[in-house]
């Protein structure tokens, strides 16, 4: 069991391929990025605090690159400076702007005291005066300086709330909390709301012990101001008076006794089932390569995989592993754990990486002229940062609204109120979960005799009679040493059920619908496919190393090494996406939608970096009106992706 330090080493060394240090190069701006993301791991994991900081530095630095060219445009910034040395200058109003943003917005931070010190050492480290603060002339330090208050002077007053540590301004959860150590989940008043979570201690997915449970964090971003999102995409709910702005409708998710009924069941129900493959010593094997894996049609989970790697032209080589191995290490990847850089800032190390990679080339949507390092990193975390933050407030804005249910309230609500398959069968009631052989099951005399499937699950005077047992995994009461033992699955009582996460998180603290993960995920793969002209990582393929015994947090294992591969990106989003259902935290109602909209965040926020980088007004973004047709047809794509996973395993 690695320590959390090793941990980070592995998460941040994401090594999609070897990168040789006679191509490796790296510009001012990517140190600086490296800096931010470290920050970042030291905070809190507020993905959509964390989005906007990685947008607004972004913008920092590319527009005091712009102030030194003639031909694009800058975002917050649009002053042109004259200069006898563009490129050093370049790199000093970068470093000056990026350094001034850094200090304010981290300086509060839980982790300012490592973050402020390794921000004042990078700056010394580059030779550069911390306390040059003047924002008068032309110097690179003075414009650097002016770029660095405009964007604080705008932070102040784009909706975010910063000015007051981004707290909410009127939101208030309509459930009681759960109490996750306690059985089943008799307070709930509303099984189609979120519900908070009440815990001795809360640590966040980037390790910080907060002391109890948090917030909802962020259910009024739909007011903070975006990137490339436009009116046009834009609907106002209100609530109690109180504003909800939303782009992008989805509409509303499947609600339990009202609309969508039978696939609010079922999603939540598959997440039961899929909490059942999480053992890897159930003998199940699959290749998780991508001649078998990934392909999908967006929204989907149908692909076959490729049978080429179109780059090298071989056929990809199978992975067999344990099934159980592969989902728990992808629920532990994709969930952006402890010491995490967010979901955002992941896909940064992604860019990162893969613009280390010897084989790009670094063509603005792979034509045209090889651009410097410093052009491109510049241009393409402007373009990913735009996208991350369009992504937050996208989905932030539909959780905050809707205020979605997770799997742990709704799945312990239904199984507490009983069974809905049979109404001629004990425990029956409308609202119940509905049974399913051999993983969703009532607990009867017969299944509770001697050598019974239920035997252990009685009770004491046989009160367990007529309660619901799940097959899943069994939560973390049965991890004696997370060095050494695994929970394992096997029959529980449903009142009990634990999505895979550690005890001290349970949950994210803020509703399901949409999931983040799947528009994060897809956005970044679309702008990454954008921006380097193809959907391929570079050689055909990318890959991570989950060891064997060292890389899972909060139990033993993977009990083999497991070798997380993708031929896209978009192969890789995707996997995000599914991850979050074996973790526990998503049913496909919060995925499929999420998905579609990161596509077209994707192509929206590039097509407005574009309009910057060539130096014209800000596009039109394209209009965005097929979102609510395409969830009409979510019931079906709910089967075709439930089937097609089940296909696969």
């Amino acid at each position: 069991m690695p320590s959390i330090s090793n941990i980070n080493k592995i998460l941040t060394g994401l090594i999609l391929t070897l990168c040789f240090n006679t191509f490796c190069h790296a510009a001012v701006a990517r140190d600086w990025n490296d800096v931010l993301l470290d920050a970042i791991r030291a905070d809190q994991a507020r993905p959509t605090i964390h989005a906007r900081n990685l947008y607004h530095i972004s913008a920092a630095m590319y527009d005091a690159w712009c102030a030194y060219e003639e031909n694009c445009q800058g975002v917050f910034f649009q002053e042109k400076i004259t200069s006898d040395d563009i490129s050093s200058d370049q790199q000093q109003a970068i470093s000056f702007a990026t350094y001034r943003l850094l200090i304010w917005r981290f300086n509060t931070s839980v982790g300012a005291p490592t973050s402020i010190p390794n921000i004042n050492n990078h700056m010394q480290g580059l030779g550069y005066d911390a306390n040059d603060t003047g924002t008068s002339g032309n110097t690179a330090a003075a414009v650097g300086n002016r770029i660095a208050q405009t964007i604080i002077d705008m932070g102040l007053n784009d909706g975010s709330n910063e000015i007051n540590d981004y707290i909410n301004q009127y939101y208030e959860p309509i459930n009681e909390p759960l109490l996750p150590d306690f059985d089943g989940n008799p307070d709930i008043t509303d099984p189609n709301r979120w519900q908070p979570l009440a815990l001795e201690y809360f640590k966040d997915q980037s390790g910080i012990v907060l002391g109890e449970y948090p917030d909802f964090l962020s259910p009024e971003w739909g007011h903070v101001t975006p990137f490339s999102l436009t009116p046009n995409d834009l609907t106002e709910h209100q609530r109690d008076g109180d504003i909800y702005p939303v782009y992008m409708d989805p509409g509303a998710p499947p609600m339990i006794a009202g609309v969508g009924d039978d696939d609010y069941k079922s999603g939540f129900e598959q997440v039961v089932e899929f909490s059942g493959y999480l053992d890897p010593a159930d003998g199940v094997l699959i290749d998780i390569s991508p001649a078998s894996r990934g392909n999908n049609d967006l929204g989907t989970n149908n692909g076959t995989g490729r049978d080429l790697n179109p780059i090298t032209g071989l056929p990809y080589t199978p992975q067999m592993v344990p099934a159980g191995d592969y989902f728990r290490v992808l629920a532990e990847f994709w969930a952006d754990g402890p010491d995490s850089e967010t979901p955002p800032g992941h896909w940064f190390t992604i860019l990162n990486t893969v613009s280390d990679h010897p084989l790009l080339e670094k063509r603005l949507n792979g034509v045209g002229p090889i651009l410097d390092d410093l052009e491109w990193e510049v241009k393409t975390y402007l373009a990913l940062g735009g996208t991350m933050h369009d992504s937050a407030i996208t989905a932030w804005g539909i959780k905050g609204w809707y205020d979605y249910i997770r799997p742990i309230s709704a799945i312990r609500y239904m199984c507490d109120q009983g069974q809905s398959s049979d109404p001629n069968a004990a425990s029956f009631a409308p609202n119940g979960i509905n049974l399913h052989p051999g993983y969703i099951e009532l607990i009867t005399p017969a299944t509770i005799q001697p050598g019974g499937i239920h035997e252990f699950l009685a009770g004491i005077g046989n009160e367990n009679l007529g309660k619901i047992a799940v097959k899943a995994w069994r939560g973390p009461d049965y991890i004696i040493d997370p060095d050494t033992t695994t929970a394992g699955v096997g029959w529980i009582l449903c009142e009990n059920w634990w999505p895979y996460q550690r005890p001290s998180f349970v949950s994210p603290p803020f509703a399901g619908y949409v999931s983040g993960h799947s528009v994060f995920s897809r956005a970044a793969a679309e702008v990454m496919t954008l921006l380097t002209g193809s959907a391929y990582f570079p050689g055909g393929m990318s890959d991570f190393l989950a060891p064997q015994n060292e890389f899972l947090v909060f139990e033993d294992g993977p009990s083999v090494d497991v070798i997380l591969q993708w031929a896209t990106y978009q192969d890789a989003a995707d996997e995000t996406s599914i991850s979050r259902i074996y973790g526990g935290i998503h049913p496909t109602a919060d995925d499929i939608p999420g998905r579609f909209m990161g596509y077209e965040i994707g192509h929206q926020a590039f097509n407005r970096a574009m309009a910057y980088f060539n130096g014209s007004q800000p596009a039109v973004a394209v209009p965005i009106n097929q979102i609510p047709v395409l969830f009409l047809m979510l019931s079906g794509m709910l089967y075709l992706s439930r089937k097609k996973i089940m296909k696969n395993r």
